[in-house]
């Protein structure tokens, strides 16, 4: 069994919005909210190439590169390589990119070449935990068999990051993901340390409860919770997992909204410190769109939250009696 990894701190910055998720940024700004996020206390930070092309993590090297390098976490995953192309390659939801195309590849190779150029893109010396980023069903359709073969048997991105945990240029591997499928067949096929998984866990859904957290926990292995807003639909957006919420997470939002205003309770409180009380979670990574949010999602991790607000949720239906409450 592993000795479970853990990040430095258990609320991270999730890099989706230093990679102009959504709407630009400018670099100013970017580096503006790594030092704000410096300045909460957060020492985990999450990128990938996926990221705007590479401009996540050119971002974030340029950000962290003063600071001591074992002061924080550093993760970022591998999955898709990007290739130079003059014309850039804009994928939804990011709306810039830098010269570069992406292109898929769940190879030994691709792998250990994902990880070397994503140093030289940080100009970091070293990368903590990489994730197997998007082998998954909701990314891959009919081809994710095909791909997870790849990346799971000889020759894959697997055995790469085993290889590379060993040799120490790693310290943890796992897979970037947003669904529960993909995470339990790697736990049976390999070896992976965390997952970083994304809107399955929280108070509108608790899928992990059933079988991927209990293997997890006989495994060793780690949780870091993205999205626990539900691609800020728990923070009063209008997208779930990225695409206009359905009038079904509309009506679960409201029924949660009355049972936090009977207690005066903050709803997004409660969305990060529900999921971070489980023992298989390590850390939670949050997005920010700008400094504000950053600073209050800080503020939000220590609010004081009633155990009567918690207790009303599962006789309301609303979270299962199994599920760990906040303390």
């Amino acid at each position: 069994m592993n000795q479970r990894y853990r990040p430095i701190t258990r609320l991270g910055l999730g890099g989706t919005g230093l990679g102009d998720m959504y709407h630009t940024t400018s670099d100013e700004a970017a580096r503006t909210t790594v030092d704000v996020a410096w300045e909460s206390g957060i020492r985990y930070f999450d990128t990938a190439p996926h990221y705007g092309t590479g401009l996540s993590e050119h971002r974030f090297g340029q950000a962290l590169r003063t600071r001591p390098r074992h002061d924080y976490t550093l993760s970022t995953k591998v999955g898709r390589l990007l290739l130079p192309d003059p014309a850039g390659d804009i994928a939804p939801p990011f709306v810039s990119s830098l010269p570069f195309r992406r292109v898929t590849d769940y190879s030994a190779a691709g792998a250990r070449r994902s990880v070397e150029d994503s140093l030289q893109r940080l100009a970091l010396g070293s990368i903590d935990v990489v994730y197997v980023h998007d082998l998954s069903p909701d990314h891959l359709g009919e081809a994710f068999d095909h791909h997870y073969r790849i990346a799971a048997g000889p020759g894959g991105a697997f055995e790469e990051l085993v290889r590379m945990r060993e040799e120490g240029l790693i310290k943890a591997w796992g897979l970037g993901v947003n669904t529960v499928e993909p995470c339990l067949r790697a736990l049976r096929d390999s070896d992976p340390d965390i997952f970083l998984l994304a809107g399955r866990y929280t108070l509108m859904e608790t899928t992990p409860l059933d079988a991927l957290f209990p293997l997890c926990t006989e495994r060793g292995a780690g949780i870091v919770l993205g999205g626990p807003f539900n691609s800020g639909f728990l923070a009063g957006g209008d997208h779930y997992d990225y695409v206009p919420a359905r009038p079904l997470h509309h009506q679960r939002r409201e029924r949660l909204r009355q049972v936090a205003a009977r207690h005066g309770v903050d709803l997004p409180a409660a969305a990060l410190q529900f999921g971070a009380a489980h023992p298989v979670v390590v850390a939670t990574i949050p997005g920010a769109s700008s400094t504000r949010h950053l600073r209050r999602n800080a503020e939000l991790m220590d609010l004081r939250i009633p155990a009567a607000f918690w207790q009303d949720l599962v006789h309301e239906g609303l979270l299962p009696a199994a599920a760990p409450l906040p303390a």
